[in-house]
């Protein structure tokens, strides 16, 4: 195995004021950015991949400065000969769990790695040299750029070419939380043992992946991280792109680790609203503080609860979380939704999907049992100590 890890060597002046939340609720033209991706600093790579036929995974938030990396590297004359895509697809429009074909673009061929297959084949990968990783993540274990990630290492090494991961910010870096991944629940939304909050950025995580010999039959691929000159993961980083098409706010980011459990059960978290991921409700709920009535989106064409009015709540996370606070998963609505709607086993959808969100079915007997809020961060207690341990073997950043 061959890892490297490419550090800046030089300096990098960053702003004087706070990161500033979006002027409006999608608005992500006027951000102050605290660190910028690794992409923004070619000096870094460019010479890695000259001359080389370049496979890239990449989607909308694969950005150099304001222009796709794609265009980027072809101005450069890097030969680009394969594009690969993950879930919501190249251009980040389609909806969650979307079946996704494979296209063209400027006659390279583009590969989706969600619907049919989510590993590269060989034969995908014949004519190339190199593959560049450039995805922006968001810090949670069920957020499927990390399987896609998983796969296309594991791909990669298996037909013998090396990846580079162009690292990117994290906004859940600076706190781990959760039930740690236990691999009997392992499937698309959760590969690792690993918490739903880990707190690391994609480049660290593929770091582990590596080092803890995830990938199939313990094999190692050859990895090259570029890291992001002058990051620190106790300072907020506001996403310059939405990730995906649920997810168009700072707010709905910050939130979604906690929120995104709903996801397994009957209650929505306002896929098919304005405000995905930042509100959560029930027709049945008595709470109305909160009233929204879910409809088909872009993004969200068929959301859970179409048509029907619900009764909820909608969510602040600064109301909650300082930008340099400590944060943890917000439990407590989970708890009083559950206790509210007294469905006991029904209140989870068919299939247990919220096992598998939670990487665990501890939560949801812990839920049915009626566990104090306490009483399920204990259980969570000494299997974070343990990952933080394993976790701080492949952290770039102070």
């Amino acid at each position: 195995m061959r890892l490297v890890i490419l550090l800046s060597t030089f300096s990098v002046v960053l702003p004087s004021c706070q990161a500033q939340e979006p002027q409006s609720s999608h608005d992500y033209s006027q951000i102050t950015h605290i660190a910028t991706p690794a992409a923004d600093y070619p000096e870094q790579y460019l010479h890695l991949i000259q001359d080389q036929r370049v496979a890239l995974v990449v989607n909308h938030t694969s950005r150099v400065r304001g222009q796709h990396l794609v265009d980027f590297l072809k101005s450069r004359g890097v030969h680009v000969v394969k594009i690969f895509a993950p879930e919501h697809g190249y251009r980040g429009k389609a909806d969650a769990g979307a079946q996704l074909d494979d296209e063209e673009l400027d006659q390279i061929p583009v590969i989706s790695l969600y619907g049919k297959k989510k590993k590269p084949s060989a034969s995908d990968l014949e004519g190339v040299d190199i593959v560049v990783f450039d995805i922006q993540d968001v810090g949670v274990r069920f957020y499927t750029y990390l399987s896609t990630l998983h796969y296309v290492m594991e791909a990669s090494a298996e037909s013998d070419i090396p990846v580079i991961v162009l690292d990117r910010p994290n906004p859940h870096a600076n706190y781990i939380d959760g039930p740690v991944l236990d691999m009997a629940f392992s499937s698309f939304v959760g590969l690792h043992p690993v918490p739903i909050v880990y707190g690391m950025t994609i480049g660290e995580y593929a770091r582990m992946i590596n080092g803890e010999g995830w990938l199939a039959h313990g094999i190692a691929c050859d990895l090259q991280v570029i890291a992001c000159p002058g990051y620190q993961r106790h300072l907020e980083y506001i996403l310059p792109v939405k990730p995906s098409p649920n997810l168009p706010t700072q707010n709905s980011i910050l939130l979604y680790p906690s929120l995104c459990l709903y996801e397994g059960t009957v209650v929505s978290v306002g896929r098919g609203t304005e405000h995905p991921f930042e509100v959560y409700g029930h027709p049945d709920f008595y709470t109305r503080s909160y009233v929204f009535t879910p409809e088909p989106t872009a993004g969200a064409s068929h959301p859970k609860l179409e048509g029907i009015e619900c009764n909820g709540r909608r969510l602040r996370a600064r109301v909650d979380y300082a930008p340099d606070a400590k944060r943890s998963l917000l439990l407590s609505h989970l708890l009083t939704s559950y206790a509210e709607l007294d469905l006991g086993e029904s209140f989870f959808t068919k299939g247990l999907f919220f096992d598998k969100l939670a990487g665990t079915d501890q939560l949801r007997k812990q839920l049915m049992a009626g566990a104090s809020e306490n009483e399920i961060r204990t259980s969570w207690s000494d299997e974070l100590a343990d990952f933080a341990v394993l976790r701080s073997r492949y952290l770039l950043y102070p």
